[in-house]
């Protein structure tokens, strides 16, 4: 007579009063303070370009095309060149951008794919920051910061978007601003979000201080080096989760 085979051991995790599997996108900052340190990652850039590269943006695409027409008018002190170079780095690093998130966005972990986006920024700025260590007030080296910053802030920005957390966008304050006068008391009163914008923008005045003055005493190479240091620390602890 055969013994009956012996039932297989359930999973340890599977009994009535198991904890849950921890999730992995709980691991590491939340999105939102993670925007909110790239926020003042782009008030450094932006000081940088703007004050170091002949008054262009490569953060900031609002001002960009603003500023390109005022370059196109011939006002003193404004590039066409560079203004355009700027422009169409961010482009291509936006569809980079985009087609990084149709890779690994669509119902991957939010936070693989926000970490790489920000480890790419990293590296990308971090190039910026060993040429102007290198080959520091050189029309070359201008170009080749305006191209790399540009096009590491349209990745970051086609990432930031996808993600799609309220009131974050890490670059451009029109519409935060307009949250913050909008739903104040002033307003209609419904300022649920007023925190978060309010902390965007001081973020925002934070990194352009401290980028201008960075740049005024320092040059273009420190505050670079800071902002990548800060996107690849971000790279490493981001999480997944707002």
């Amino acid at each position: 007579m055969t013994t009956p085979p012996t039932p297989p051991a359930p999973p340890p995790d599977c009994g009535p009063g198991a904890a849950p599997a921890p999730d992995p996108e709980a691991r590491g900052l939340r999105l939102v303070l993670v925007l909110i340190t790239l926020t003042v990652v782009s008030g450094l850039i932006d000081a940088v370009s703007y004050l170091g590269l002949g008054r262009v943006f490569t953060a900031n695409m609002t001002g960009n095309v603003v500023v390109l027409g005022f370059a196109a008018a011939g006002a003193p002190g404004f590039s066409v060149p560079r203004t355009a170079t700027s422009l169409s780095c961010f482009l291509v690093g936006a569809a980079v951008g985009g087609r990084v998130a149709a890779r690994f966005g669509t119902g991957g972990p939010r936070r693989r794919w926000a970490r790489l986006t920000l480890a790419g920024e990293a590296v990308l700025v971090g190039l910026s920051a060993v040429a102007a260590f290198a080959w520091p007030d050189r029309t070359g080296t201008d170009y080749a910061l305006i191209g790399l910053t540009a096009f590491a802030m349209g990745g970051r920005n086609a990432t930031v978007r996808k993600l799609g957390v309220p009131d974050l966008t890490t670059t451009v304050l029109t519409m935060t601003l307009t949250g913050l006068a909008a739903e104040s008391r002033l307003g209609d009163d419904t300022g649920h979000r007023s925190p978060r914008r309010t902390a965007a923008v001081i973020a925002m005045v934070a990194g352009a201080f401290l980028g201008a003055w960075l740049v005024l005493r320092h040059g273009l190479a420190i505050p670079l080096l800071i902002a990548a240091v800060a996107s690849g620390v971000l790279a490493v602890s981001a999480s997944g989760r707002e």
